[in-house]
């Protein structure tokens, strides 16, 4: 994708690689955002990947946010658009996707973070909501952080504007792992290939049963996903390989069919 400056998109073996880079602090202009919906849309045509990783490329960070000067009354409507396309475009990704935070993610970029399915950071990273001390608040922050940590951590992190440190964003459910800052590109592959490893057709209804149950009440969810499972999972290639090698004490073929 020659057309992109901002950003960086890969395609490498099971994985889809999303760089933000715009060093030092990968700050997310309007442009930025545009491109990102590129190649997100391209992504979503992938038809092999098992895994999107979304990282912060050569910069300090993984994201500062979005730029403030795009903030303004004469750009802000269409930031808004921009930006909530991106995270709208990103939770629909149907494979399993991953925010590599190798810095600091404030604002826009802690936002973009917990839009993926999973978060692995490093332990000098970073994660916060300034927003307030400009006047402001984070929409995406406001809808997604009470799902992730209780409401009275909701309430002091958007209403103070504070960032907490990667180990205490784990202990609250918004990081799933911290790895060393030195070690962080090795064990972030190690990370990834805990997925890679697996069957393409089972992570994407295994994702998709967890989507469809998230907001229903237990019994219309216990329904939709029986369904799934029964009518939809069951017809694959890679549901017989897996339990016929377990079966037959060997290690599955997958077909990702």
């Amino acid at each position: 994708m020659s057309e992109l400056k901002f950003i960086s998109y890969q395609e490498v073996g099971d994985q889809i690689r999303i760089a933000i880079n715009r060093p030092p602090y990968n700050v997310l202009n309007i442009a930025t955002m545009e491109e990102m919906n590129i190649a997100l849309d391209r992504a979503m045509d992938n038809t092999t990947a098992k895994v999107l990783v979304i990282g912060g490329g050569e910069g300090k960070v993984f994201s500062s946010g979005v730029d403030v000067v795009d903030h303004t009354p004469d750009k802000v409507v269409k930031m808004i658009d921009v930006f909530h396309g991106l995270l709208k475009r990103l939770m629909v990704v149907p494979i399993p996707t991953i925010a590599a935070v190798n810095g600091s993610a404030l604002g826009g970029g802690c936002e973009l973070a917990i839009a993926c399915d999973m978060v692995v950071a490093s332990n000098k990273a970073k994660l916060g909501q300034p927003e307030i001390k400009l006047g402001v608040f984070p929409p995406i922050a406001a809808i997604l952080l009470p799902r992730l940590v209780p409401m009275t951590k909701v309430m002091e992190l958007l209403l103070g504007g504070g960032a907490i440190d990667a180990d205490e964003a784990q202990r609250l459910g918004m990081v799933n792992q911290v790895f060393p800052h030195e070690t962080f590109a090795a064990d972030l592959e190690s990370f990834v290939g805990r997925f890679t490893s697996l069957s393409r057709v089972a992570l994407l209804h295994t994702k998709k049963a967890i989507k469809e149950a998230a907001t229903r009440p237990f019994y219309e969810a216990l329904f939709h996903v029986e369904q799934h499972y029964l009518k939809d999972l069951m017809a694959t290639e890679d549901a017989k390989e897996g339990l016929n090698s377990f079966i037959e004490k060997r290690q599955p073929v997958w077909t990702n069919r």
